[in-house]
């Protein structure tokens, strides 16, 4: 076996005249794969891996994300039109990447753990859902311009990501300045604050409606057009997606990004060269937040319906796993370890549970429902967790520290200098 790896590693290592046949290849089964059962529990898992290959390659960057988009936006949405759910998993995949992604900047870039992500994205998504539904007439005058229409999407992707930064500065003035298990505990009584008041915002005034939600939210509209479909959602979270990367990707290299992986490494040490702790802190904490409160927005379009259980910690929890999964502080695990856990969730467990519950049925065989793996997720995030603290700490892609040379060194200090 280990021959086998050997060889193929030395004919991948020949260049583009092996690898793009090999991906040409690999992308063409993926897709004959999906195409065939876009319903199967590993379709998604296809298609995303023959997206992610051209990055294993030699090939020019440019190259790299050509191949990865014509995957995602052409072959993905041809297989969409033989499942719609297909195309919903592909989005909800992409929201969590998203997420996943906001989260890093505070847990990969600062080195901090932050429990009540998911608030921000229920913030954004009731912003949504208040002032474009009926809901918005029990504490605001008829007659004037609530609710408002599906075309002011555009606009609340702007209001959501404003709402989380001020949220997200409000909650990380007061807490900031502690750090480890204390931060973590205060988070996590930051989301379940909000969502107890999102449950009980009924008296005086019905606001939220409470545990029943709120329900016809609009899809959004595009010069009169009613985005309703599916496919349409999945481009939209697939602009963002590309957006957030590259965000991700000019922090990352940027003097604020230095100063957060500075904080990260050693905070002493830090602080002793003049950075700016509590503002570096408070800036990670708003851009993650900002994240979070524009994918609520969406969470809120798509779904046409929020409650305050759509938000529960547990979901937190959740898109934590993908970031120490991927690997923290590092664009491409992040992405890698999101779309994994969302397609363990989204489709691997509900099929096996699909298998148990006809062997069940059919087969005879006394298997009890407490063991249906759809209802073990929780189970299973807790094992990759503990797995991963084990064998890989890291990640599956850990962040590879970069070199500092003089001359580096020396284009930094003329950057900071202008």
């Amino acid at each position: 076996m280990k021959t086998c790896v050997a060889k193929f590693q030395g004919l991948w290592r020949a260049g583009p005249r092996v690898q793009i046949p090999v991906m040409a290849a690999g992308t063409a089964l993926a897709f004959w794969f999906a195409y065939a059962d876009p319903s199967g529990a590993f379709a998604m898992l296809a298609m995303f891996a023959a997206a992610g290959l051209p990055f294993l390659s030699g090939l020019p960057k440019a190259a790299k994300y050509g191949w990865c988009l014509v995957v995602l936006c052409v072959l993905m949405p041809v297989i969409g039109t033989r499942s719609s759910y297909f195309m919903d998993v592909a989005t909800q995949v992409g929201m969590y990447v998203v997420l996943a992604l906001g989260l890093n900047i505070t847990v990969g870039y600062c080195g901090l753990f932050n429990l009540g992500y998911i608030a921000f994205y229920a913030l954004g998504a009731y912003a949504y859902g208040l002032l474009c539904t009926n809901q918005c007439l029990n504490f605001l005058a008829a007659g004037g311009i609530f609710p408002l229409s599906g075309s002011y999407f555009w606009l609340f992707l702007l209001i959501g990501g404003a709402i989380g930064c001020l949220v997200g500065f409000l909650i990380a003035l007061p807490v900031i300045r502690i750090s480890g298990d204390y931060l973590c505990i205060v988070t996590l009584a930051f989301c379940e604050i909000i969502r107890n008041l999102l449950n009980n915002m009924i008296k005086p005034l019905n606001i939220t409606n409470g545990a029943k939600g709120i329900a016809n939210i609009p899809k959004p509209v595009l010069f009169g057009k009613t985005l309703d479909s599916v496919t349409y959602m999945y481009f939209i979270v697939l602009a963002i997606v590309a957006v957030v990367i590259l965000i991700c990707h000019c922090l990352e290299n940027s003097k604020l990004g230095r100063a957060w992986t500075a904080i990260r490494e050693d905070e002493t040490a830090a602080r002793a060269v003049g950075i700016p702790i509590v503002k570096m802190k408070i800036a990670s904490f708003v851009i993650s937040a900002c994240f979070g409160g524009v994918m609520g927005v969406v969470f809120a379009a798509k779904q046409g319906f929020v409650s305050p259980e759509s938000f529960t910690v547990q979901i937190s929890f959740m898109v934590l796993a993908m970031v120490i999964l991927g690997g923290t502080g590092n664009i491409p695990g992040v992405i890698m370890g999101a779309s994994l856990i969302s397609i363990l969730n989204l489709q691997i467990l509900k099929a096996f549970s699909e298998v148990l519950s006809s062997a069940r049925v059919n087969g005879g065989l006394n298997i009890p429902e407490q063991l249906d793996p759809s209802k073990l997720e929780k189970f299973f995030f807790g094992l990759i967790l503990i797995v991963m603290m084990i064998f890989r700490p890291g990640g599956i892609l850990p962040t590879k520290k970069k070199p500092v040379t003089l001359q580096s060194a020396a284009a930094h200090g003329k950057e900071a200098g202008r």
